[in-house]
């Protein structure tokens, strides 16, 4: 058996959307993938942040086919 030593500081989880996972992961296969778009600004994480955008374009254009496929991990 392999043993993965790991170490955890301060942690502090505002939400959990999917899997949350402290100590040892050796393989790590979604089960499920998703896209997301989000402007300037939109995912921004801390306790405190200014945000100031005057202009912002988020480009949904995507010519790929598959980006993340998982057939093979369920």
């Amino acid at each position: 058996m392999i043993t993965l030593p790991s170490i955890v500081g301060a942690v502090k989880i505002n939400t959990v959307a999917g899997t949350l996972t402290f100590g040892d992961t050796l393989n790590v296969a979604p089960k499920s993938v998703s896209k997301t778009f989000s402007g300037a600004g939109g995912f921004s994480t801390g306790d405190f942040h200014i945000e100031n955008n005057l202009f912002s374009v988020t480009n949904t254009y995507d010519a790929d086919i598959n980006d993340a496929n998982n057939a093979f991990n369920n």
